[in-house]
This record gives C-alpha cells, sequence and structure tokens, in this order.
C-alpha cells in the first residue's frame, strides 16, 4: 500500500488527476436534466423572435442553449412531443412556450397553411462536445476571392456572410478566414442542418442593403452611398444625452451611438424623405413619424427613430443610436457594444467589397453522420483491443499493461475536455488526430516502461527515467513540427486535425506520460524481480 500513497501523492499524479476533473466538468458540468430538446435557430421573421427569442450565438456551449420546456403546458421532453404539440395549435389562438429561459406568448406563423413556431430544434446533447459536419450533418463551403484583398476587406467580407447567415435564421454557422500553404486566402462557411441548395441561395445573394423612410429607399450600403461609418472611440461607443445606462424594468438599458457619413446624393433623398414627415413630441426629445428601416437582402434587420432636427435636412453627417438591455449593468453594456458592432458592420458591408466563388462544397447528411460515427467507434474498440492484447503478450504484467490503459484513456478525457472548454467540432479529421495521438501514446509509454526494466537498482533509475523522457521529448518536437504545416494545409480542413494532435500530444508529454513514469517508478522501477 506504501507503493500507492506515494503513487497517488505524487505531485505529477495529483496534477493528472486535477486536469481530469477539469476535462470531465467541462465535457459534462451536469448529470441530471440533459432530456427534452433544444432550439438550434430561429426562422426568419418568426413571430417568437418578436417576443425576444434570439438565435443562439455559435459559440455558446451545446449544454447552455436555451431549451423547450413546455408548449400550451405540454411538457415536452422529446422531438416527438414538440410535433404532437405543434400539430395541435391554432394559428387564431395566442401558444404558450416555455423554455429555461423565460416564457413567450405569441400568435404562431402559418407556413404552407400550417401553424408552426417557426423554429430548429433537436435532441438535447448529453455532453458539450461539439459535433462537425462530418458526424453531425450540413453543409461545408470554401470560397475563394476572385481578386487580391486586403486584410480589412477579408474581415469585413467574413463580417457580412456572418451576418447575412443570421439575418436568415441560422445559428449554427462557422465562418472563418483561411489559407493555402501558397498563401492564397479563402473563406470556409460551415452550416449544421441545412441542404446544399439552400446555402447556395444564401451565399449567391448580393447582401443588398437599403435604409428606408416611409417605405422609400434613402440610401443603400456601400461606398456610393454611405463614405464613412465611424469605428474609432472619437465618434463611437456607449453613453449619449441623459447618460450612458438607466434602469430599464428589472434590468438596464445602456445606450449606443455611432457617426456615419452619406454621400451628397444620399443627403438629398434623406432630405426630400424627412421633409414629408411629422415631428412627434417636442424639444430635443422630439422624433419624425416614421422611423429609419435597416433591410437586408430584403428582411428588416433593424429600425431606428429619426431626430426631428433632421427633418428636410440635407446634412451628410448623420449619428446612429441604439441601445441594449440585460439584467444588469455590465451585461446591458456588453450588449449594447454587440448591437452596435452589429448595426456598424451591415451599413458598411451591404455588399461583399470583393467577388466570391463557390471552389468546393461538401454536403453530409445527418444519418450518414451517424453512421460515420458508430464506425469510428467500432474501430477504435477494435484498435484498443488489439493493442491491449499485443502490450499484454510483451510484458505478461497486469501491473503494466492496466496503468498503460488507463494512461491512454486518460490522454483522450484530456483531448475531449479542452475540446468541450474551448468550442472545438470533433469531425473526422480530429478523431484521426486523437487516434494519432493513441499512436504516439503506445510508443511513448513502451519506450518508459523498456527503459525502467533494465536493471533494477535504484541509483540507474533516474538515469534511466531521462533517457526515456529525452526521447520522448524528441518525438514529440518532431511531431510537432510536423503538424504546424498542416494547420495551413487545404485551406485550413485540416485544421482540426492539427490542433487535436498538437494538444492531444501536449497534454500527454507534459501531463499524463510523466505521471505514467511515476507508476512505473514505484511499481517496478524500484523493485527486484
Amino acid at each position: 500500500m506504501s507503493s500507492y500513497k506515494k503513487i497517488f501523492t505524487h505531485w505529477r499524479m495529483i496534477l493528472l488527476l486535477v486536469f481530469l476533473l477539469f476535462s470531465v466538468v467541462a465535457i459534462k458540468p451536469q448529470i441530471f436534466g440533459t432530456e427534452g430538446v433544444i432550439i438550434n435557430s430561429v426562422g426568419q421573421n418568426a413571430s417568437i423572435a418578436q417576443q425576444g427569442l434570439q438565435n443562439p450565438a455559435s459559440t455558446l456551449p451545446p449544454l447552455s442553449r436555451e431549451k423547450v420546456i413546455a408548449i400550451n403546458s405540454n411538457k415536452i421532453s422529446t422531438i416527438e412531443d414538440f410535433v404532437n404539440a405543434e400539430s395541435e395549435l391554432d394559428p387564431q389562438k395566442i401558444v404558450h412556450v416555455e423554455t429555461t429561459k423565460g416564457t413567450y406568448n405569441f400568435l404562431p406563423d402559418v407556413i404552407n397553411e400550417k401553424a408552426t413556431l417557426n423554429l430548429r430544434i433537436s435532441d438535447a446533447p448529453s455532453s458539450n462536445l461539439r459535433k462537425g459536419l462530418d458526424l453531425a450533418g450540413g453543409t461545408r463551403v470554401l470560397l475563394e476571392f476572385q481578386e487580391e484583398v486586403s486584410q480589412e476587406d477579408l474581415d469585413t467580407t467574413v463580417a457580412s456572410l456572418q451576418e447575412r447567415l443570421n439575418v436568415y435564421g441560422l445559428s449554427d454557422v462557422i465562418v472563418r478566414p483561411a489559407k493555402d500553404l501558397q498563401g492564397n486566402d479563402f473563406i470556409l462557411v460551415e452550416i449544421a442542418g441545412v441542404t446544399e441548395e439552400e446555402v447556395k441561395e444564401l451565399l449567391s445573394k448580393q447582401g443588398k442593403f437599403e435604409a428606408n423612410i416611409a417605405n422609400q429607399t434613402v440610401f443603400r450600403g456601400g461606398k456610393k452611398d454611405i463614405t464613412y461609418v465611424c469605428r474609432s472611440a472619437d465618434c463611437s461607443g456607449i453613453g449619449g444625452q441623459g447618460g450612458a445606462c438607466f434602469r430599464f424594468g428589472e434590468g438596464y438599458s445602456c445606450r449606443f451611438f455611432f457617426a456615419i457619413t452619406l454621400s451628397p446624393e444620399a443627403a438629398e433623398q434623406q432630405s426630400a424623405a424627412t421633409g414629408k414627415l411629422e415631428v412627434i413630441g417636442g424639444g430635443s426629445n422630439g422624433y419624425l413619424s416614421e422611423p429609419l428601416v435597416l433591410m437586408l437582402d430584403d428582411a428588416e434587420v433593424d429600425s431606428l427613430s429619426i431626430g426631428a432636427d433632421l427633418k428636410g435636412s440635407k446634412t451628410t453627417q448623420i449619428q446612429i443610436s441604439g441601445s441594449g438591455v440585460g439584467a444588469t449593468e455590465q451585461e446591458a453594456v456588453k450588449v449594447a457594444q454587440q448591437n452596435m458592432k452589429r448595426l456598424q458592420t451591415i451599413l458598411l458591408t451591404g455588399s461583399l467589397p470583393v467577388k466570391l466563388e463557390i471552389v468546393k462544397m461538401d454536403t453530409i447528411s445527418s444519418s450518414l453522420g451517424q453512421e460515420f460515427l458508430d464506425n469510428v467507434f467500432l474501430v477504435a474498440g477494435l484498435v484498443a483491443l488489439a493493442v491491449c492484447s499485443v502490450v499484454f503478450i510483451r510484458y505478461r504484467k497486469l501491473k503494466i499493461v492496466v496503468p498503460m490503459i488507463l494512461t491512454l484513456f486518460s490522454e483522450v478525457i484530456l483531448i475531449l475536455g479542452f475540446a468541450a472548454f474551448v468550442g472545438w467540432n470533433l469531425d473526422l479529421a480530429a478523431i484521426a488526430g486523437i487516434i494519432i495521438v493513441m499512436g504516439t501514446g503506445v510508443d511513448h509509454l513502451i519506450v518508459i516502461t523498456d527503459e525502467s526494466m533494465r536493471g533494477q537498482d535504484e541509483t540507474n533509475w533516474s538515469k534511466r527515467l531521462k533517457n526515456a523522457m529525452f526521447i520522448v521529448m524528441g518525438a514529440y518536437l518532431t511531431t510537432v513540427s510536423g503538424m504546424i504545416p498542416l494547420y495551413w494545409a487545404g485551406a485550413g480542413l485540416l485544421k482540426g486535425f492539427a490542433l487535436t494532435t498538437i494538444a492531444g500530444i501536449t497534454f500527454g508529454v507534459l501531463i499524463a506520460r510523466p505521471a505514467f513514469a511515476v507508476v512505473i517508478e514505484e511499481l517496478i522501477g524500484n523493485k527486484d524481480d
């Protein structure tokens, strides 16, 4: 028992156990309450969205997504319960939808002559692990620029595409820049749960932005009508007349503002449109009778009040303001900043600054993704069984084989915990990276074990362990050097493989494998056979 006590009180083993605990909490922070259905996205112009339900952020952990609890007092535990409750909706009666974040009362939407909540839902996840498109199903699109672009144009295009997809009710979206080994720029778009036709339709739209007053277009997005959108601290931020934040019901509301510059032609159009409007209210708080409605691809994204001092004015300098609401002042400030950035992006990128072409599109059905996942588990089980058998035949000692298997298992837990914590999508490339980590792990553990079994005197143990770890570190650096180029290879399509491999072998070399060396030292290194 003294050997086991030394093992579990050694700082390397304690470090491994602490990281394993954090990993398990990151993967599955809650044991109970994972049944039900979650909201993946809200349909375009859905009635429930007007009551405050928003598309979940793509960065939100799966277990933190809003879950439907009941519809008209009918408990919702499965997708079948949701479908049955939706089929009983009356388009003329208010529906009551209770979720984990609130209750929404509204008239249901009518699509194809059927009442619907206009929501995309799925079974509640059992963990915070995210499945990539290879496993969950969806569409991946690789977009290539038709001309050379600056970093500013690249960032603008990414923001515009993200905004466009969000406007159309898609939240499970990843839009990120990518490069190949030659330095060419691409944009990679991943969308879960949509078909190839839907993606083509969305990405083929030109991103038409219009600002309307009383159904009359006064200016459009782009350099022709909007010559400047302020994003610096001197002409944008949180604040305004009356202070930045104030109490609003049971929470807080914070104002934001930023300036834009219109072209003379756009200013003339605005003057003609506002000159016909009436003034509501008086003094500095007066507003015109019609709002400024912002439209993106013919879908309304926001509506702003127009100050009375702009009636009939040909000014080119306009200050746009809005607000953000939150339970706390800090949350309200954060929401206001997000809303401001969103509006700035819309005004600045109403249309894409450069042309894009779809060079690669992959679509995988959810059923095929599940088949991939089942095959991965089957192959992983067979590989683990083969490795365990070979190791047992080689050493014929359970006190070697069992710690070796547990070490490999702990490395997989560390990888999955890190993936859940940072929000990686686990696709086939990432799983291949996990397999690579397990393969290098077996090699390193065998090196450590063989070095520890050469001679039995305590004097040489430290030297033998240093030799083993020197070999392990050399192999580690070699593997990392080989993975770094893959981070950019294939326009970023192998990023998951490279990141998973690098993270996995780093956890192994710095945490798990040194802990295994402690176990071998106590059980074998200092014992006489």
